[in-house]
């Protein structure tokens, strides 16, 4: 599962819809409706929002606005929490770096448009729910070895 702290517009067509797919099983766990991935670490910092599936929807509904926007048909009402009040979740300088250039990395091999199209960008948009602070790699990211 890779919930990306980057906006949705950098992602390729399969990102895009793999985003959707694993935003929504998120919210499935989130709201207690599954067993498996309970544990997953990216879920960790949508749980430590004070209202986490009003979090995961605004997440969702970022991502379903960009599907829009490329004219794709991502069903809205699959959105448990929409409109409800606006939040925010710090991510760190560190994070959004790091799933930039894992991201680029994917591109390269998956879309060579797409990272033609991004891979200048040197301070990527974060994703809508995501408020930027100085820090590190967040501490539940699982770093994956080079080439992967």
């Amino acid at each position: 599962m890779r919930l990306w702290s980057l906006h949705p517009q950098y992602l390729d067509a399969k990102g895009l819809v793999a985003l959707w797919r694993e935003a929504l099983l998120a919210q499935a766990v989130i709201d207690g409706e599954t067993r498996g991935y309970r544990h997953h670490p990216q879920l960790e910092r949508f749980r430590q929002h004070p209202t986490p599936l009003a979090a995961i929807a605004q997440y969702l509904s970022a991502v379903q606005a960009e599907a829009k926007l490329r004219g794709y048909a991502f069903d809205q009402s699959k959105i448990r929490a929409a409109g409800g009040p606006a939040c925010t979740i710090p991510v760190t300088t560190g994070q959004l770096d790091y799933e930039w250039q894992h991201l680029l990395q994917k591109l390269s091999v998956r879309s060579p448009a797409m990272h033609e199209k991004w891979h200048c960008t040197r301070t990527p948009t974060p994703h809508p729910l995501f408020q930027v602070q100085d820090g590190d790699v967040e501490p539940w990211e699982r770093r994956q070895l080079p080439g992967n």
